[in-house]
């Protein structure tokens, strides 16, 4: 078996250099995201949340971004789920877009904060019926007997709550990641690749270009 996989992929998709850069990171950051949508790019708002457990392991999943501000980046998930519980007891987290259709990606970090039942609220009502439901059948990260114990759950929400409207579980939030740092970086040819980190101080961002 070969130690190395071919091809190699040649970073051909630009550049990124001081002058495209903007003052506020997030501007860099919607400029981008609006690309890759443009692009067509399949869930072009995945993003990979990394959190650690009590004995230092990393853990990662996708999860899809549903808003983002100054005041941070927002998604949704079970309470419960292995991710809240991590980002509950360690609250730091790391985002990582992985936009590689553009050579491009983006990572995230900062505190993470749950969000309150207001918003929570909000959005959950804007979620398809089903997924509703989904909040309710899924017991998520706990194991569970069989996928037909989980679509038997789902089917006896669907029963319970068939004339009226779905009600939030206590045990459904979110979080926000409030960003502390963020890097560029755009795949460049001979893998001189361009990387920029923004840094929080104060009021204020530093920007480093980091070695590839």
């Amino acid at each position: 078996m070969s130690l190395f996989f071919e091809p190699r992929h040649d970073y051909t998709q630009g550049s990124l250099r001081r002058h495209d850069l903007t003052a506020e990171p997030l501007d860099l950051f919607d400029r981008w995201l609006q690309q890759a949508i443009a692009a067509n790019l399949p869930d072009a708002t995945a993003m990979s949340v990394a959190s650690v457990d009590c004995q230092g392991q990393p853990y990662q999943r996708l999860v899809l971004l549903k808003h983002y501000d100054q005041q941070g980046f927002l998604f949704y998930t079970n309470l419960q789920s292995r991710k809240a519980t991590q980002l509950a007891a360690a609250p730091r987290a790391s985002l990582l877009f992985p936009w590689q259709a553009l050579d491009r990606q983006v990572i995230i970090t900062g505190q993470a904060e749950p969000l309150d039942r207001d918003t929570v609220l909000t959005y959950f009502h804007t979620r398809p019926r089903d997924s509703q439901l989904a909040a309710w059948a899924s017991t998520q990260s706990r194991p569970i007997p069989s996928w037909q114990w989980l679509t038997d759950r789902f089917k006896a929400y669907e029963q319970q709550f068939s004339n009226q409207v779905v009600p939030l579980p206590e045990y459904w939030g979110g979080f926000r990641v409030r960003a502390e740092t963020f890097e560029f970086w755009q795949g460049g040819i001979d893998r001189l690749h361009d990387r920029f980190l923004y840094q929080r101080r104060d009021n204020d961002w530093q920007i480093d270009r980091l070695a590839p």
